[in-house]
């Protein structure tokens, strides 16, 4: 397999933020300048005490467990949100990071207790935060360590896993499935194989490059079978595929692998060949439709792009709904999409942080990525909320020319030991949700107190437990109320934080 090639990193000073894998976790206020003990599991909720998660932007809360007594005295508080738990809105999937070849290959660079101590960490319900949906990707993508696909060679038959699968990703994914079984795995091609690629589907020429072009008609069997042997093939290594889309960024020519596909081209595709093969072939892998920006890339003619398919002649029940990133646009799209389709789920695949949006400065990123990204999607009926890489070394990479050569992570590891680890907002905001909000959860309405810079949402999870997950994106400590009817409790929310509670009825 081609490598990057790695002779020209350099390393970069290590900020303060980074802190030794084994003591990433609570740190006391006051800072994270010191190693810090590894987090204790998140106690069981108990009758009359909530458990909270907190996290400040100046890290002085860093992921820190606490709890508050449920009050015995009347609430007279004006500043009470009180849950309604007869509003019932979406069933959560689960929340994550992707899994990319770059991050496999970070991963696989530690030691194995400190990626084993990491990943639990990560997604671990008893000894962690409980990272519950993933996505890989089927084929490359901008963070693998080649181009690939997984036929390369012209003819179906020709289909395998490459070693960056066999030798990378599946068994990291293994490992993560070892700690968490419960993990959901979301599938997404950059390309098609190129052989499948004409230049448009007018002339129909070949068009053998990794980006751009669109699928030849003619291979669009041959690619459902493509498909379905992919998950076949990572089910059969142990790796079960609980959702895929048909493809990345459908309408960005430019990525380092990429395909246009307009939305009659998904749609014919989808409904006509993939959609039965993997039906045909006994699979029940959801698909979610689009997987691309809020605005469709300013292109007029594929606006609504979900909807437009699935009006578009009968409609399959593998059709599980849609996916978005925010690269462009608005969050609002995803409550108008779900008012025009509100049988179909939405899904939230990518989002990333980097050198463009200070991405490593958690005084501004911690909140509006809370806002924007984290509360803001399941505000806004999304089931599922997934980040991009969940692990990147200090200079940004691996990475592949083309692609994003600014990303962060979710975390950064230092690649002068691949053991110092950052953790950047992707990280906190995933971990706050994924925490209390277990998949099968259900968002519940709520009523009360509002005010500028707070901005929350709450759940109830299949055991019966609540939780409510809370910014304040303010500059002055917030006493919050919460009740569920029959018990409430309050606590000293800090400025420009976030906190999860969670607890029994």
């Amino acid at each position: 397999m081609k490598r990057i090639n790695r002779s020209s990193i350099r390393l970069l000073a290590l900020p303060c933020a980074f802190v030794a894998i084994l003591s990433c976790g609570n740190s006391s206020p006051g800072g994270s300048d010191s190693p810090t003990p590894t987090p204790d599991p998140e106690p069981e909720p108990t009758t009359g005490v909530a458990n909270l998660l907190v996290s400040s932007s100046s890290r002085s809360y860093d992921l820190t467990r606490s709890t508050v007594n449920f009050s015995s005295k009347d609430n007279m508080s004006p500043s009470t949100i009180s849950l309604v738990p007869s509003v019932r809105n979406q069933t959560m999937d689960g929340f994550g990071a992707a899994i990319t070849g770059s991050t496999c290959f970070n991963l696989m660079q530690m030691t194995a207790a400190d990626r084993t101590a990491f990943l639990k960490q990560t997604f671990s319900t008893t000894e962690g935060f409980g990272w519950s949906y993933v996505r890989v990707a089927i084929g490359c993508s901008d963070f693998s360590l080649s181009e690939f696909t997984c036929c390369d060679t012209p003819g179906i038959e020709n289909f395998g896993l490459t070693s960056e699968d066999t030798d990378y990703v599946i068994p990291i994914m293994k490992e993560i499935l070892a700690i968490n079984p419960n993990v959901k795995v979301l599938g997404s091609p950059w390309t098609c194989p190129r052989w499948m690629k004409v230049n448009n589907l007018t002339d129909l020429a070949a068009h053998n490059q990794w980006t751009s072009g669109q699928l030849n008609p003619a291979y669009y069997a041959d690619y459902a079978t493509y498909f379905v042997k992919w998950v076949e093939a990572f089910q059969a290594a142990g790796v079960p595929i609980y959702s895929i889309t048909p493809q990345n960024e459908p309408l960005n020519r430019g990525n380092s692998a990429s395909l246009f596909m307009g939305w009659k081209e998904q749609s014919a595709f989808v409904k006509q060949n993939l959609a039965p093969a993997l039906r045909t072939a006994g699979l029940r892998t959801k698909i979610y439709l689009f997987d691309h920006n809020y605005n469709y890339d300013n292109m007029g003619d594929q606006s609504d792009y979900p909807v437009n398919i699935y009006e578009d002649g009968d409609d399959d029940p593998l059709i599980a709904g849609a996916a978005y990133h925010n690269y462009g646009g608005n969050r609002s799209e995803l409550l108008d999409i779900h008012e025009k389709a509100p049988t179909k789920e939405l899904i939230f695949t990518e989002t990333s942080i980097g050198t463009w949006n200070d991405g490593r400065n958690l005084t501004t990123r911690l909140p509006e990525d809370m806002r924007e990204v984290a509360l803001g999607t399941v505000n806004n009926w999304c089931k599922g909320v997934i980040v991009w890489n969940l692990m990147l070394d200090s200079d940004l990479g691996p990475n592949r020319p083309g692609g994003c050569q600014t990303c962060y992570g979710a975390v950064d590891i230092s690649n002068s030991d691949y053991k110092t680890i950052q953790r950047n907002s992707h990280y906190y905001i995933i971990s706050h949700l994924a925490a209390v909000v277990r998949p099968g959860a259900t968002r519940i309405g709520t009523t009360g107190y509002t005010a500028t810079g707070v901005m929350y949402a709450a759940f109830e999870n299949t055991d019966g437990t609540y939780a409510l997950v809370l910014l304040n994106d303010t500059s002055t400590e917030k006493n919050i109320t919460v009740s569920d009817g029959t018990n409430h409790f309050a606590y000293a929310v800090p400025a420009s934080s976030v906190v999860s509670y969670s607890w029994k009825k």
